[in-house]
Order: C-alpha cells, then structure tokens, then sequence
C-alpha cells in the first residue's frame, strides 16, 4: 500500500511542489548548482574527467529528488540527492571495454574485509547525524562468477532499527563503491524521529504481546507421506506494538486500515483458473474429436443439457459459449475434462459461468464465476445464513457419504460487503479435529442462490495420529510465545492528519485522513519462520532448508578432498553425500558435475532418465560436447577431459592452432600434435602437473582437481 500511495503522491504533487517552500525564490538553475556542489562535497568527488552533465528534478513521495549524471569517455555516474543536498542514490557505471568472453564461471576474488571497510568509508559519508549501519555479512560472492559484494540492511536510528533500508556494493576488484541505495525519513514518514528512550521494560512488552497470541489444533500432513500429524497452528489475530515511551497497545491491523482507503475491486471470481493447465495441454478441434469418438466421452451438447437440468447451477438463462475438452494425468489418472463457457447479458454488464466436468461421466470437478458487485446501499437478495443454508443443503447431496465428516472452517465475517457472493470452506474433520488440506469451498450466488464457484481437494488415502497424549494448549502458547523476541525499533505507525502543514493539508486534499509517523515500539519478532508447535513433542517446528550444502563422507585422507570441498562450497558436485574421488570417470560422471555449474544437484547413481537428459543438455549449452558425442558409460580420458574443460571456458580455438605451442611435460613427446595445445594451455593454467598422461583414464578427484585450476583463472 506505501509503494501504491508514494506513486499517487509523486504523480499528484509534482506540480504543486516545484521546489521546496523554503527555496521559493530560488531559480532552478540556482538550485541545481547548490545540490551538485553539496553532492560532491558529500562524496569529495573529483568531476573533472566527465565531459557532459545533467540535472533533472522528480517528486518521489513526500518529497523532491535531483538525479545527476555525468558522462565521459570512462564511463557514467549518476547521484540522486534530496533538495538538502542528502545523498540518496549512487551508481559509477563504466565504458564497456572488456573483451567479450564464454559464460564459463570462475571462483570470485576479493577481500570482504576490504570491501566493508570501503562500504563503512562510504557510508559515513552520506549517512546523518543519529544515523549508522551495522554490516551484515556481504552477498553476492556466495556464487560462481561474482564480481561485487553487496551489504544491505537497516539503518539504525539513535542505534536502534527502523523502517529505513540501504545497500551497498562494492566491487571485489578494486573495492570500489558502484552502487549506493537508501530510503529517507523525508519520503517515508511525517515529523520528526522520536527519542530513544523506553519507559516501558521489554518484559512488560513482552508479556502484554504474547498475550495476544492464539492457537488452534489441526492435522498437518507430513512432507511426501500420507500420514497427518497434529499440529498446533497461529491464530491470525491483530498485529500489536507497544508504544515505548507510554505502553499504549497499538493495533496495526486496525490502524493500517485506515491507510489503505476503499478499493474498488471487480467481481470476478479470483479463484477462476484453467483447469485443464493452460492452453499448452488443451486439445486441437481434430484432437477433439478423437476424443468425441471414444467410448465413454460424452458431447457438448450432453454435458451441458446435464447441467442445466441441475438447477444448483443456475445456468437457465445463460448461452453456453464454449466447450473444450482436454486429456490430463497419466495411466490410472488418466482423465477427459470438459471446461463448459457460459455468458449472461446483465443489462450493460454480463456475467459469466464456467463449469469443468469429467467428460465421461458428467461429474462436476470445479465451478467458476464472475459478476458485478452490488451496488452501493444495494441489499442482496439472500443473507448470509440463508446462503450458508444452501451451501451445505448442496454440499450434502454433492460431497455424498463424505459429508458427514465436513465441519465448517471459513465464512463471512458478517462485516458488510459488496460481493455478489457468500463462500463457505468445509474441511475434514478426524478425531474431532480439522484436517484443512481436504476441503470443499463453495460460494453462493447472492442474487439467485446458485453456485457460484465450486472447488475440491481430497485424498482418502490419509492416515491421522492419535490425540492421545498431545500437549495442551498452554503448554503450547508458551513455546510458541518463547519463539518471539519483543524487539525496541522505530516502527511506521499510521497518524491522523491535521492539515497544519502545507504538506499534510495537500495530503487531506487527496482524500487521505492518515499518513505514517515514526514512533518507537515493541513488537514480536523472529529470525526465522515457525510452522507451528508439534502436538506430540511440544517443540517448535521449523522450515528445512531447501537444497542444504553439498558434504560428503568419503574424503578423508584423500588427496582431492580441498578441491572437492571448494567446489562444494559453491554449490559445485553431486548430491547423495559421496562423491568417490578414486573412480574411474564416465561421461555421465563428467556431465553430472558439469551441469551443476548450471544449478542442477545431481546424484549419478540415482537419476531417472528426465534428469539425464536435462544434465546433457546442460552440458551441450557449455560446449563440453556434442549430441552425437553422448555415451554416458564410456571412460574418459584425461586429455579429453582437458579438451571439454577448456571447450567450455571458451579456450578451444586458441587450443586448437597448430605450431605455436610447447609443453615441459615428462611425457611431452608422447603427446598428439592435435592435442598439443589444449595440454600447453593446460600446463599454463595449472590444471594438470608434471606429467601429461593423456591417454589415462581420469578419476571423478581428477575432473574436480582440473575444474578448481580453470575456476581460479
């Protein structure tokens, strides 16, 4: 909503706040001269190389930026700067001059403690007074090929955190700042930063939070199995601070709603969706047609005779304007769906409906719709509870024995609305408890009590735990609550406006009644995100982390473990925990490492045929090889390993000059004339030692040993 409202704003005081009040008699080019000498004093730049400069002057919110550049035969340089000379944006571009070169990565270099002491340098220049950072650690050369460590985060505020953010990036080559980004207090909140100082304890906030908090017993499903655990999940209750300095209870959720103003929104269904997966998996009209021919399939006109004779779906007066059919899953999943399309002329609006059944044997799969909102002050013709009423009168003949274990999960909060529908979710229920993943959600058509959007996920084949021995609730409260830290900060908190400002009365102009001002709070927070508290255990529930670091379990003693292990690092190597250096290499042993220079994460020994291919395509993309190469079981050799290392780092065509080129090599006389420069270029670049030993055949140790020497080049 800020970044909505900051749009309006910079589009609606663009003309009403051509300079800032205090300036008012100050000529344009006047004010742009002072800002471009309070930049370079700021930033003690030296301009003298740049042959072409200009200023321009933009509305970013609350308040007026300048966007310098500069131009010349090195390069550019753009700053963006508030009216008061405070430095806001900063980017050093250079002349493209490099040579163009393969997309082969190499290992980053650089000294990240060089680079922060570059960005700190940096930032005491541009940062004010009451102002300061705490640099985290850099990101950016975490990656293959990265060239720049970038710092982000908060900017503390009387050493505390606020809303505020920065970046930095600094060049891993000279240590150079290229890129500098900030927000403002000026285009951010109104009024000044409030005092540090809390009058209110952190554990007085912290109790009057966590009394806040709220859980509810569920069955969770557990990741890839059919068995559901019990769980205790949030509550979505009201986000509250503390106000520090008096200990007044503040709710965001309520305040926030009067920032974010009456949206308008359509009528359409937002749940609507392509059943079939898009138009890729629809069928052509002949592929239809087939389709009409085989046993079981019914026709268009069948299917849609069917469901107007069901007067649940209120299609009487609707024209049917499409029908496609669409053939998904495989084997025993195997299933024709047809997506039926209907319209209704609604004076100067139409409605719409569209219904997904198998086409074999009728059975509705899904309900869509769309249509107009009600109007203002217009009453629709069927309450809540009466379209609740029609809800489960349907859902019990629909749903079948499957009803008598639904339990209401969702509904309407009774608030007014101008919807032209009522939705109700029912989900199953085990043990007396939920089960939200099987569910049925069912929305009524306001106007007339048909259905107006149908959905159901359900899997019978789930087991659940027993309640037997679970912890209870406030046993669970208190580890959920000892998840949380009541943290100090400076918070956005929205504010009535007066209109004593110049700024504020443009602000209640534009309809608004509140903006944001900055006030120093408690609120709960954590590092990291909590799925819930386990019923069994009572311990928290944490996210795994996706992917996790390659390690392995079979390097100990041997001589490539450095080698592996920095690949590694960078996400490098196979999956599966063993990466058997001793082997003897394969073509597929090759390729797997290779594409995980592409991000794939690869276990040789357990691939299907999908991932195979995938990681050969990988591997053509770089050049290792070609497609009428592929023999994924034959050895390779150490010289052709050296010739698709340094094919795909993009050194084949020198490799390949004939002439020009000798080695010191033990065993250099044995070498191939042809393959002579590819071990010349080897030798230089440390891949390979004394001795050439070409026709061997490599080891998986051997291909990480000669990948970490082209990577560090």
């Amino acid at each position: 909503m800020k970044k909505l409202l900051s749009f309006v704003l910079a589009l609606t005081l663009a003309s009403g706040l051509a300079l800032p009040a205090a300036a008012a008699e100050e000529s344009a080019d006047a004010a742009l001269a002072r800002v471009t000498q309070a930049v370079k004093d700021t930033l003690a730049l030296d301009t003298t190389g740049y042959d072409q400069f200009q200023g321009d002057r933009y509305e970013d919110g609350l308040t007026g930026v300048w966007s310098l550049r500069w131009d010349g035969a090195e390069g550019s340089l753009s700053v963006d700067a508030l009216d008061d000379g405070t430095v806001t944006g900063y980017y050093l571009g250079e002349s493209d001059t490099s040579p163009s070169g393969g997309d082969f990565p190499v290992f980053p270099q650089g000294d990240a403690d060089a680079a922060a002491q570059a960005a700190r340098a940096f930032l005491d220049r541009v940062l004010a007074e009451g102002e300061s950072v705490e640099l985290e650690e850099p990101q950016g050369m975490e990656r293959l090929g990265g060239d720049s460590f970038r710092f982000s985060g908060q900017l503390l505020l009387n050493g505390l955190p606020s809303p505020l953010h920065y970046s930095v990036t600094v060049r891993a080559s000279d240590n150079a700042v290229t890129a500098f980004s900030r927000d403002t207090a000026a285009g951010t909140f109104l009024g000044d930063v409030p005092a540090p100082g809390a009058a209110v304890s952190q554990s007085q906030a912290a109790g009057l939070l966590t009394a806040n908090l709220a859980l509810r017993l569920e069955y969770v499903r557990e990741e890839g199995s059919s068995a559901a655990v019990l769980r205790w999940l949030p509550e979505d209750t009201d986000t509250l601070y503390i106000d520090a300095a008096t200990g007044e209870t503040l709710n965001m959720t309520e305040l926030e709603e009067l920032m974010a103003g009456m949206g308008n929104g359509g009528g359409s269904d937002a749940a609507t969706e392509s059943p079939a997966g898009g138009a890729e998996s629809g069928l052509t009209q002949a592929e239809q047609e087939g389709i009409a021919k085989l046993e079981g399939v019914r026709s268009a006109q069948t299917l849609d005779q069917a469901l107007r004779a069901q007067a649940a779906y209120g299609l009487e007066d609707y024209a049917l304007a499409s029908a496609d059919y669409a053939l998904t899953g495989e084997g025993e999943e195997e299933q024709v769906l047809c997506t039926l399309s209907y319209r209704l002329a609604d004076g100067e609006q139409t409605r719409s409906r569209t219904v997904t059944v198998d086409a074999r044997t009728g059975a509705v799969e899904s309900v869509s719709s769309s249509a107009p909102w009600l109007e203002e002050g217009e009453s629709p013709a069927l309450t809540v509870s009466e379209a609740q009423a029609r809800a489960e009168a349907f859902l019990a003949e629909f749903c079948g024995a499957r009803w008598s274990a639904l339990t209401l999960y969702d509904s309407p909060d009774g608030g007014e609305s101008r919807l032209p529908y009522a939705a109700f979710t029912y989900v199953q229920q085990a043990n007396g408890i939920p089960f939200p993943e099987n569910r049925y959600t069912i929305a009524i058509d306001l106007g007339d009590g048909s259905v107006y959007r149908l959905r159901a996920v359900y899997d019978e084949a789930v087991t659940f735990a027993s309640p037997e021995g679970i912890v209870d609730e406030a046993s669970a409260l208190a580890a959920w609550a000892d998840t949380y830290d009541a943290v100090l900060a400076y918070r956005l908190v929205p504010r009535p406006l007066d209109g004593d400002e110049p700024l504020e009365a443009r602000l209640l102009e534009l309809g608004l009644t509140h903006f944001y001002g900055l006030r120093l709070t408690y609120a709960l927070e954590r590092d990291t995100y909590c799925l819930g508290i386990d019923a069994a255990t009572g311990e928290p529930v944490w996210p795994e982390t996706a992917g996790g670091a390659l390690t392995y379990s079979d390097l100990e003693g041997s001589w490539a473990r450095a080698d592996v292990e920095k690949l590694a690092s960078y996400g490098v190597g196979y999956d599966g925990g063993l990466f058997r250096p001793d082997k003897s290499l394969t073509q597929w042993d090759m390729v797997a490492l290779l594409a995980s220079l592409d991000g794939w994460r690869i276990d040789p020994d357990n691939a299907d045929a999908e991932t195979v291919d995938g990681a050969y395509a990988a591997a053509y993309r770089m050049g290792a090889l070609t497609r009428s190469e592929r023999d994924e079981d034959s050895p390779v050799t150490r010289g052709a390993l050296v010739r698709c290392l340094l094919d795909c780092a993009g050194y084949g065509p020198a490799a390949r000059l004939e002439g020009i080129y000798t080695c010191a090599y033990a065993d250099a006389d044995s070498i191939p004339v042809g393959e002579l420069g590819y071990a010349a270029l080897a030798q230089g670049l440390g891949m390979v030692g004394e001795s050439y030993s070409g026709a061997r055949t490599a080891t998986r140790g051997e291909l990480a040993a000669m990948l970490c020497r082209l990577l560090e080049r």
